[in-house]
């Protein structure tokens, strides 16, 4: 019986929030990124169906996005200023959302079924929601600098938030 409530409380009691930011980040860079370097493999392809956005062509959107794809997902990853890295590709998801639910030419929005692609910006807003919400971590470039930050004020680590 005392194995059970040592696993329960093992299982139940710990928390290991940290760990979990650093898997969401490397989890969302990645799966942010593959888009990027597909896009950029397939670049002439894409340029002809990719919507002018900001006044700007084809090309250069789509070389915006792949921008906001790749880089803000590196960053994002290493945990370094990673709540400003998460606003570029939580933009760029409402404006793919905005793209594909106005997108009357194949098929009405409310028709899109859940294994179509209007659902994926959708995800990536809310996992970018919650990184900007909780921030890093304790496992990110972010904390490390704001660790020496404070070392090199003479301030304790106590003035740091739970990260």
């Amino acid at each position: 019986m005392d194995l059970l409530k040592k696993l329960y409380i093992k299982t139940t009691g710990y928390s290991y929030t940290n760990m979990g930011r650093l898997f969401l980040r490397l989890f969302v860079g990645i799966m942010m990124m593959q888009f990027g370097v597909r896009q950029w493999i397939h670049f002439d392809e894409g340029v002809e169906y990719f919507p002018q956005f900001l006044f700007l062509d084809s090309s250069e959107s789509l070389g915006l996005m792949i921008i906001i794809e790749i880089l803000c997902s590196l960053f994002i990853m290493a945990g370094f200023l990673t709540r400003l890295m998460t606003l570029p590709p939580f933009f760029s998801m409402c404006v793919a959302e905005y793209y594909l639910l106005n997108d009357f030419t194949t098929q009405e929005s409310y028709l899109l079924n859940w294994w179509q692609v209007g659902y994926l910006p959708i995800m990536f807003l809310g996992i970018y929601f919650f990184i900007m919400l909780v921030g890093p971590g304790k496992i990110s470039v972010d904390y490390f600098l704001s660790l020496h930050f404070i070392h090199s004020n003479n301030r304790s680590e106590s003035e740091l938030e739970e990260v």
